[in-house]
């Protein structure tokens, strides 16, 4: 049912959620989208509180809705165009009118004597959320209470409502929310959107007319290319929009699902559609199995229906009519715009990121209840979905290390959430969150789940250190070289736990000194390059814009003119070319015993593990230039004054990575002069 449009804002506490929602954008409904008075009253009861808030003058909301509606611009406009095609820019986001965070914890809540409050690990598990509305229309002059039925959530056992408070007028967009702890409303302002950074047509043109074959002089008014890093950071603001990305990690992160709603069904339309999906199937080598999977669940039970070969397009779609679900497991590989997105946050996240994609038929479910070992965002994209989540079932399926196999219903109990995503809305859920979702009968659904952090924890990185401790210990410590007592099994073992004896006591404190020293041999550092050549091997290569090709070997250089017959386009580093590494987290310095290694992410293929590792070998004494490389990054650097001994080894360095593809110069190089063009 929908959510009586009378109403601008209720809250719900139930025994195992907590829920905040604002109703689509309304005339009657705007006023009451706002932040609260500072007059906050609670009353408790066993489960639940009600909070009411004061009435402020009228004159005050007149001035507030005044000042309000001369802001025409859209204040998600800068945060996505960095990274959307130009064309896809506006309108998306003129669909954006209003949007609501849920929060929801995985345990119930528990009953205290000041306020009843849903907890995980000690952590706050309920978190109220509103963004501003972009445009606010006049307020009506009553609220009346109702009880939230929208589908997603039970009866509520408490309502709060909310009464409009003046906003400074600079403040741009705010979010606002409850501190359960204390009872205390807080309001946090959210941070302007950062610009969108533009190209230059001048890098547009450059290309063009390379391709022409005419020469292209150097030019001054190439822009600076963008920070990755900043970018990435960017991309993940978007994601979660309005959640702010250090809120999210304090208080979300591995703890509890977020629920976004947006009530903008264009906002996460370009990464994907049914459209692009049936295009794939049509002009690639889709192959049931390997890219793309076919499954049911019906009656408790989930089937794969997988034939061998290709997945021809009126094969799948006959699947799909008669109720089956389709998953297209590497949707990067064929997707530019999912490439794009996986890219950026890999780079945020400092792990590994995949995504499948979820195409369900109207009435139907494809995967039985289970949980993943992965922290998932659930990007709907097109029609509606009904998700319930549950709990984990004890700690040791909390953050698993491995998925589940499927379970049954009567195995997960009763969900902590259940709510029906729509397009444009976000739901992300902890690894270890069990989780099942159906379409409704009237409608198909679209999604995409982002996946990170897989085999990414203390334990990965423990899992290679302390074996290399161990080693290093035994070569350079004699104490772990000396001999086990004669007698140690006759106060050792499962048989002896109990008991106690001097030399049982004697043995787990020498144990205990071992294992101290063990910490001192402990290769940290060279410990985490191995996991950071992991994430190099895992990572999907960069997208590269056209004005990074037009500054690097990816779009410049030597190549065959065919009116000419000859070589043309040669170019050269000189000693004061500026450069940098073409993306932060493109390479990985791994130092061996007479060699170092320069992993890179440049020819991955667009499969997981497609490619083996690829590397670039270069002496000890070029590293410090590498390293000088990273640690300057985004800015660039000349050549010369990379921290090597002679200018030919500058050179040297410089050429071997600018040829491997992973420099990139602040302006495209200059075309050598005909005469010095080489030939055949």
């Amino acid at each position: 049912m929908k959510t009586s449009k009378k109403v601008s804002a209720f809250a719900v506490f139930k025994s195992k959620k907590a829920v905040y929602n604002v109703p689509k954008h309304d005339t009657a409904a705007d006023d009451t989208a706002s932040t609260i008075n500072d007059s906050v009253q609670t009353a408790m009861t066993d489960r639940s509180y009600q909070a009411s808030f004061s009435k402020k003058d009228k004159s005050s909301r007149r001035e507030s809705h005044k000042h309000k509606k001369s802001k025409k611009k859209d204040p998600l406009q800068k945060v996505r165009a960095s990274y959307l095609p130009d064309a896809a820019i506006d309108s998306p986001l003129n669909q954006l009118k209003t949007c609501s965070v849920q929060l929801t914890s995985l345990k119930s809540i528990s009953s205290r004597a000041n306020l009843s409050r849903p907890t995980m690990n000690g952590i706050d598990s309920t978190s109220l959320h509103r963004s501003q509305s972009p445009k606010h229309t006049k307020s009506p002059k009553k609220r009346n209470k109702t009880k939230h039925n929208s589908g997603d959530t039970g009866s509520a056992d408490s309502h709060v409502v909310m009464s409009k408070k003046k906003r400074k007028s600079e403040q741009s967009m705010a979010t606002w929310g409850y501190s359960l702890d204390d009872s205390v409303c807080s309001i946090v302002n959210a941070e302007k959107p950062p610009k969108k950074r533009r190209f230059d047509e001048n890098v547009k043109k450059f290309s063009k007319n390379e391709q022409n074959g005419s020469p292209v002089s150097r030019r001054s008014d190439v822009p600076f290319m963008y920070d990755s890093s900043l970018e990435a950071n960017n991309m993940f603001h978007w994601l979660i929009y309005p959640t702010q990305p250090e809120q999210f990690f304090s208080e979300l992160w591995e703890k509890k699902p977020l629920l976004v709603r947006r009530h903008a069904s264009k906002y996460n339309e370009e990464w994907f559609s049914t459209a692009e999906f049936d295009k794939i199937l049509r002009e690639e080598n889709v192959q049931f199995g390997v890219n793309l999977d076919v499954t049911t669940y019906e009656n408790g039970k989930r089937d794969t229906h997988n034939p061998n070969g290709r997945a021809y397009p009126p094969v799948v779609w006959d699947y799909y009519q008669n109720g089956c679900s389709l998953r297209l497991l590497n949707p990067q590989t064929f997707s530019q715009n999912v490439w794009t997105l996986l890219a950026l946050l890999q780079e945020f996240f400092g792990s590994g990121v995949g995504a499948n994609v979820y195409l369900t038929p109207p009435g139907s479910q494809g995967f039985a209840p289970h949980y993943d070992d992965i922290e998932a965002f659930v990007i709907q994209l097109e029609g509606k979905k009904r998700w319930r989540l549950y709990s984990p079932r004890s700690d040791s399926e909390t953050l698993p290390r491995y998925s589940s196999g499927n379970f049954n219903q009567d195995e997960i109990g009763e969900p902590i959430l259940e709510v029906v995503l729509e397009a444009g809305d976000l739901l992300y859920f902890p690894r270890g969150t069990i989780h099942q979702a159906e379409t409704p009968p009237e409608t198909h659904s679209l999604h995409i789940t982002v996946s990170t952090c897989q085999r990414s924890t203390w334990g990965d990185l423990l899992e290679k250190l302390v074996p290399t401790a161990l080693n290093a210990a035994f070569e350079e410590d004699m104490d772990f070289r000396q001999t086990l007592p004669r007698d140690y099994l006759d106060y050792m073992g499962v048989a002896n736990q109990d008991t106690e004896s001097p030399q049982r006591v004697m043995f787990l404190r020498k144990i205990e000194q071992l294992m101290r020293k063990l910490m001192t041999h402990a290769p940290v550092d060279a410990s985490c390059d191995q996991m950071g050549k992991t994430l190099i091997h895992d990572s999907l290569p960069p997208v590269l814009t056209d004005a990074e090709k037009a500054c690097s070997i990816h779009g410049t250089g030597e190549r065959w003119d065919g009116k000419k017959m000859k070589v043309i386009g040669s170019v050269e580093l000189e000693p004061d070319t500026l450069i940098k590494i073409i993306r932060k987290g493109v390479l990985r310095l791994i130092t061996g015993d007479d060699s170092v290694h320069v992993y890179h992410t440049l020819e991955n293929a667009r499969v997981y593990h497609g490619e083996e590792p690829k590397f670039l070998d270069i002496t000890p004494k070029m590293a410090p230039a590498v390293e000088h490389l990273i640690h300057e990054y985004p800015k660039y650097v000349s050549i010369e004054s990379l921290p090597v001994e002679t200018i030919q080894d500058k050179i040297e360095i410089a050429a071997a990575l600018y040829e491997s593809g992973l420099l990139i110069t602040k302006e495209p190089l200059e075309s050598l002069d005909e005469d010095d063009v080489l030939t055949d």
